[in-house]
């Protein structure tokens, strides 16, 4: 089937769930920060879906106690389920693969940080999407077992692909009883932030992992400058996605309130050095995007808006370039100066008291 066609073939489910308006997607707005209750909360931006161009329009806030920024009025598991269709999976997937291959320094990083502290046997990644980080971790941890958990079906291709040894497709919070004790890794990358209640993900790690076991977390930083300096274009805020994003003091408060003890951070070493040409790459498929064939609009658009599209992407390739390279160049120095986008924090569980002999 060609994408076409694909697209062809979901245009009617998705302009019948269109018909009534997107206001149904959303919850009621809260008055109340979504992680520590305070009220005092200010708009941290408005934006579109600048990825799929799916209708809609979303509201990021920010608490002026704790910095945690979050999604305002969240969207509903039915909205939730209209903008994940198509985007990791479906029309969208070949895109995020392409995404996910270009970080493979990053799985890497994230495996060495784990084996500079520890030699896990058994590990669970959790929000494993198609198995990219398992599959590159193991040439860091030959002698490590990786399952993934997930809710697409991505996790059961990971699976199909030998990136993992066993798929868990599902919520981690309900299956989290179950494997309880089984692993001495609980990893959560770029997964906390997808998650409508962050603090239940980590209470069911925590209670999930055994006595020494440890939990690893990467998410984007929003206190990042870049954050600042882009607006609506910086990638990792990635409207209507990300639910919350955490500032890492409160992550390692809660951390600490769950018994587990942060033994390393990194902040600059997630850092991946794509903001400005993101931000460029968004702005310019945003300019052009009424030359793209979308599911969700009603008519395929035109040849001659089809052309300039591939004209407008043509013109912009110098600013792609010097994008980049602003990117690579004010890296090294930037990430240690408050522009890296994202920070990793590993934490162990304590282990367990050994008794007194009689």
């Amino acid at each position: 089937m060609t994408e076409t066609d694909a697209v062809a073939e979901r245009r009617p489910a998705y302009l019948s769930d269109l018909a009534a308006g997107t206001e149904r997607f959303f919850e009621e707005r809260r008055e109340t920060c979504a992680w520590c209750d305070s009220k005092r909360l200010e708009v941290r931006l408005r934006t579109t879906d600048l990825l799929q161009h799916k209708p809609g329009s979303f509201v990021l806030e920010s608490c002026q106690d704790c910095g945690h920024v979050f999604q305002n009025p969240r969207l509903t598991g039915e909205g939730l389920g209209f903008y994940y269709r198509d985007c990791y999976d479906g029309l969208g997937e070949k895109n995020m693969n392409s995404m996910f291959e270009g970080n493979r320094a990053g799985y890497a990083g994230r495996a060495r940080l784990v084996a500079s502290l520890c030699s896990p046997g058994q590990w669970l990644d959790v929000g494993t999407g198609h198995g990219h980080f398992p599959r590159d971790a193991k040439k860091v941890l030959p002698g490590t077992e990786f399952d993934g958990l997930d809710m697409t079906d991505g996790v059961e291709l990971a699976q199909q692909e030998g990136r993992i040894r066993r798929a868990y497709r599902g919520d981690f919070v309900e299956l989290a009883g179950e494997l309880s004790g089984r692993y001495d890794v609980i990893s959560m990358y770029h997964y906390l932030e997808h998650t409508p209640e962050p603090k239940r993900e980590l209470a069911a790690a925590a209670a999930a992992l055994p006595p020494g076991g440890h939990l690893a977390i990467e998410l984007p930083d929003p206190e990042s400058r870049w954050g600042r300096l882009l607006g609506r274009w910086w990638l990792p805020w990635l409207q209507p996605q990300h639910l919350n994003l955490i500032p890492i003091a409160n992550l390692r408060e809660e951390l600490a309130a769950l018994g587990l003890t942060v033994v390393a951070e990194q902040r600059a070493e997630p850092h991946s050095a794509i903001d400005l040409v993101a931000a460029t790459m968004l702005a310019v498929n945003a300019a052009t995007i009424g030359g793209e064939d979308l599911a969700w609009r009603e008519n395929r658009p035109s040849r001659t808006r089809v052309l300039l599209r591939k004209l407008g992407f043509i013109v912009s390739i110098p600013a792609f370039v010097i994008a980049g390279l602003v990117d690579r160049l004010s890296a090294p120095i930037g990430r240690n100066h408050g522009m890296s986008n994202a920070y990793r924090v590993l934490a162990r569980k304590p282990p367990a008291t050994k008794r007194p002999p009689h």
